[in-house]
């Protein structure tokens, strides 16, 4: 593939390609999460451990939060075409694995495979995009990206409803084999990308320090007031672990000569803003994503298909702001007030989310989650296009691995915290139903008892409200946070084009 010398730039034709490529490997990440976010009440009924609902999803996050910083780094040692495909492979071992699992342990350790592989996915695929593109140009090939969550939109909530209904739950991770091996096949001829090969040193003792350090502080999120009460000696070891890991970390990171995040991106104050919201954004995205089906499902009493499409005004609120405000600043090179904006819409959202209870209509509902939708939309796009415009080619990689990461972070405590909240909730208000009806999935749960029916649906109901009302000061820091967003001219060049 060359560069047009005149312009410094792919040709359109070239560009389509590369994006050809892109999108099959977002498309793994996508379907993945619409698909088993549908499956999961069922999961827990064939395998039981409702408390251990979140470590499905935390197991994921948490992996791919930990290799997400490494990725970037890797992909200049080795190209990004070739760490991509890497990525695809290991999510879809992640994958086949995750359909074999005979125990909710077995299913949590699997899922944190293929998180290592999603790792690679969204950031390598935002990465290569701020190669190729230009920040002021991006707006007009986001269109992209929203088709392929709008095709995961529609696809993965009638295919996860589908195989819950019809086939297994294992078929949601069955169906990203034919995709994965189909999206090797497309890279393989359509991402070519010119590869300048960079000396780098993979810091793995400050990934180390990183990955040990937050998990031990996700543990105290999980744990604590579950499995131990929140003064434990287990607890406290935990948290205080967990700080001076982190503490370790931040003292390594200024010494090592190629750190996993470098101290010099944080003395960027676009970086500093934008990684903030980004964490905080992820809290509040992944908490209610997560447990939205199991509002639908346990207390709308929606199936597995009907609830899975119930979630598709959350990704055309999502796909649409994103596409309409991508165009907008691609023709004003304006985008500071944008994810104000949007995070003020999440704010409201949450509040609105938090209301639902056993007697909400599904249309009701379906307005809320598309005005979440629409703030998520307009947030998140936005913090990535202000990192990826701030930093130097040099740095762009590992920029938007870190930005990526921070979001994913996030997006783990968020589902760890909120389960916590969840699990503790329904223990205070269920202490006399069998724990067994805990653990039901929705068609075992409406062949209980109506009284012990109606009082599980209530108890889910109720906690559900404590976890959206527990999401919306984390939402409304995010909106403070953004406010001190310093907006930069646009870039008119790509990286790809040389220069740093």
């Amino acid at each position: 593939m060359t560069i047009d010398e005149a312009t410094g730039r792919l040709s359109t034709r070239q560009l389509q390609l590369v994006f050809a490529g892109l999108m099959s490997g977002v498309l793994l990440a996508a379907l993945d999460q619409t698909i088993v976010a549908t499956a999961l009440p069922t999961i827990v009924g064939d395998l039981g451990g409702l408390t251990h609902l979140s470590w499905v999803v935390t197991a994921y996050l948490l992996a791919s939060t930990a290799s997400t910083p490494l990725y970037g780094k890797i992909s200049d040692l080795y190209g990004r075409k070739t760490v991509f495909q890497a990525a695809i492979v290991i999510f879809l071992v992640g994958s086949a694995l995750s359909g074999l699992a005979q125990t909710m342990g077995q299913l949590i350790a699997f899922r944190a495979v293929q998180g290592l592989g999603a790792g690679g996915l969204m950031a390598l695929a935002i990465a290569i995009i701020g190669d190729v593109v230009s920040p002021r140009e991006r707006g007009r090939y986001q269109g992209y990206i929203g088709a392929v969550f709008a095709v995961a939109s529609v696809a993965g909530p009638l295919l996860g409803g589908f195989f819950v209904d019809n086939l297994s739950w294992r078929w949601a991770f069955y169906v990203n084999l034919p995709v994965g091996v189909g999206a090797l096949l497309v890279t393989s001829v359509a991402l070519d990308l010119p590869f300048r090969r960079r000396p780098h040193v993979v810091d793995y003792l400050g990934a180390a320090l990183l990955v040990a350090g937050v998990t031990c502080l996700l543990l105290v999120t999980v744990w604590g007031g579950d499995r131990y009460a929140w003064g434990s000696s287990t607890i406290a070891a935990l948290a205080v672990a967990g700080t001076l890991l982190l503490v370790a970390f931040a003292f390594h990171e200024r010494r090592t000569e190629e750190p996993v995040l470098p101290p010099r991106l944080f003395r960027d104050p676009v970086f500093r803003v934008a990684t903030a919201a980004l964490f905080l954004i992820g809290v509040a995205m992944f908490g209610a994503i997560v447990f939205l089906p199991l509002y639908l499902q346990v207390v709308a009493g929606a199936s597995a298909s009907s609830s899975g499409l119930l979630l598709l005004p959350l990704m055309a609120g999502i796909v649409g702001s994103s596409v309409a405000v991508g165009r907008i600043i691609s023709r004003t090179g304006r985008y500071k007030w944008y994810p104000v904006a949007g995070a003020a819409l999440m704010t409201v959202a949450m509040g609105l989310l938090a209301t639902m209870d056993a007697t909400t209509g599904r249309t009701t509902a379906s307005w809320y989650v598309v005005l979440l939708g629409v703030g998520l939309g307009t947030v998140m796009p936005v913090m990535i296009l202000a990192v990826q415009n701030a930093v130097a080619q040099r740095d762009l990689g590992t920029a938007t691995s870190a930005a990526t990461f921070f979001r994913s972070m996030g997006g783990s405590f968020g589902v760890a915290l909120f389960g916590a909240i969840l699990a503790n909730r329904l223990a205070r208000q269920l202490p006399g139903v069998d724990a067994e009806a805990l653990q039901a999935s929705p068609e075992q749960l409406r062949a209980l008892p109506p009284a012990v029916r109606q009082q599980v649906v209530e108890a889910v109901a109720s906690s559900l409200h404590v976890v959206f009302l527990a999401a919306i000061p984390v939402v409304l820091a995010a909106f403070v946070v953004v406010l001190f967003l310093r907006e930069r001219p646009l870039r008119e060049s790509a990286h790809i084009g040389g220069g740093e």
